[in-house]
């Protein structure tokens, strides 16, 4: 595809300055540096520039500033970033958006990545009469929620956190972290119910019992008490200061339904990622794709760089066919890795587990004709690290599953390489390759990796992965200039 000499770029709007609308804004201006074919009007509610959501609870531990996690703004002609105003209706005959402060954005092409919002659940106490956060209530969606989080609860105060999934465990180490005495209730029979299974969860659990957090699992919430904290269903009373509500969230489609868009649980896409009409896209939190990806950012991401390709052209038949999901738990001290199949049990799945409560490790291998379809791994890194690019790749797994497990040499498949190279930085699609390239090119830190590939950017999971592979680099530099 070629631009017509003297025609104006296309007119892209992205509603959202979020992760995933950030990244499609940067993917966009990548392809199109000098904005000849597309100038994309990106608008966000929030005031401050695009930051990396998913190292919230980084902040609240003391991890992370906030400047320290702000995404990359593109710096091209193609591109322009308005924050601090909210698009308020969307004619899809007329093709324009009206913004809060009176502007009209006409576009070609619309682009919902509005994202989710918390969801409160109906307990007293818990919100105002209008839905608003109750007194000493907050989410954890955004700088704001950090913000008001860390003014209510002081070093020493009990906080309760209403959620054991990924973001409550990952709240609850960030506060202790700060001194805090914390509390995780759970209404699921246990921790992190859709990512690992229940052994695992009993021994997660006791890991954070000993980090000073009470876990309690099968627990439902009656009512929250400002200044005394939350009572239980079985009529305790767990004391809190603050209460931080990480019970799910609600995908943001009112603009997308007022204008008459498909909406189910979120704005409903295609593998093109085209709403019900065709103009309008939906990425990322908003999205319902039906191969998944709502709630994790690499399959947001996969979706910007598609609909990227898509819009400017460059691989106009570009698709987005579903989520690999893979989760990893952000709490310092602490590592696990799960993905894929771990609650299924029929005849064609093997699997191999390693249970030890004592040492606070748990491992389950769920394989099927020869490949990796899921695993939990608590404190097995290095096999953490092997099982997902196995999981990544596609390649068939060694046939001594328990050195595997204990990351063991095992003798690799003789096809395994032909399988693709596997990802060090999923979130980015970064392979090793690409680190030894940059590495090559001068950068030496792991943020100068960063900002030549995007490794480390996304989830945080794989620092660890590329700080071993920098030391590795370096140790090899050294011995051969010795």
């Amino acid at each position: 595809m070629s631009t017509v000499q003297g025609a104006s770029p296309r007119q892209i709007v992205v509603v959202g300055n979020g992760m995933v609308g950030a990244r499609f804004a940067e993917e966009t201006a990548r392809l199109d540096p000098n904005g000849e074919r597309v100038h994309v009007s990106v608008v966000g509610t929030e005031h401050h520039p695009a930051y990396n959501r998913v190292l919230l609870s980084g902040v609240v531990a003391g991890d992370y500033t906030p400047d320290q996690i702000r995404l990359p703004v593109p710096d091209t002609p193609g591109v322009t970033v308005r924050t601090g105003v909210t698009a308020t209706a969307l004619n899809t005959d007329e093709r324009t958006l009206t913004l809060d402060d009176g502007r009209l954005l006409t576009y070609d092409e619309l682009v919902l990545a509005t994202g989710a919002r918390a969801s409160f659940p109906p307990i007293p106490g818990v919100t105002e009469a209008d839905g608003t956060p109750g007194q000493g209530v907050t989410a954890l969606r955004d700088l704001q929620d950090c913000q008001r989080l860390l003014a209510l609860a002081r070093p020493g105060a009990p906080v309760v956190v209403l959620g054991g999934g990924v973001l409550g465990l990952e709240a609850a180490r960030g506060l202790i972290g700060r001194g805090m005495r914390v509390s995780v209730v759970e209404s699921s029979p246990w921790i992190m119910r859709r990512q690992i299974d229940q052994p695992a969860a009993r021994i997660l659990a006791r890991r954070y019992a000993a980090l000073g957090v009470r876990v309690h699992s099968w627990r439902v919430a009656s009512r929250w008490i400002p200044g005394t904290g939350l009572e239980l269903d079985d009529g305790r009373m767990l004391p809190g200061d603050a209460l931080v509500v990480t019970a799910g969230v609600r995908a943001n489609t009112e603009l997308a339904s007022d204008a008459g868009i498909e909406v189910e649980h979120g704005v409903l896409v295609d593998d093109r990622l085209a709403t019900s009409d065709a103009r309008v896209h939906a990425l990322g939190d908003c999205a319902q794709h039906p191969g998944g990806g709502a709630g994790l950012i690499q399959p947001g991401w996969e979706q910007a760089a598609v609909l990227a390709k898509r819009l400017t052209g460059k691989a106009p038949h570009a698709l987005y066919t579903g989520a690999r999901p893979l989760t990893r738990l952000k709490a310092e001290g602490i590592e696990l890795t799960a993905f894929g199949q771990v609650h299924e049990d029929d005849e064609d799945l093997e699997t191999v587990t390693i249970s030890d409560p004592h040492g606070g490790r748990y491992a389950k291998l769920s394989v099927r004709r020869e490949k990796v379809v899921g695993a939990v791994l608590l404190g097995f890194p290095e096999a953490a690290a092997t099982l997902s690019q196995l999981y990544d790749t596609g390649a068939p797994v060694p046939a001594d599953r328990l050195a595997l497990l204990q990351g063991l040499p095992t003798a690799p498949d003789q096809d395994q390489d032909e399988q693709g190279e596997a990802l060090v930085c999923r979130c980015n699609a970064v392979s090793r390759t690409d680190i030894e390239q940059a590495w090559l090119d001068g950068a030496r830190t792991r943020e100068a990796i960063a900002q030549r590939t995007r490794a480390t950017t996304g989830c945080g999971g794989c620092v660890r992965d590329v700080q071993a592979l920098l030391s590795g680099m370096q140790d090899q530099t050294t011995a051969s200039v010795g």
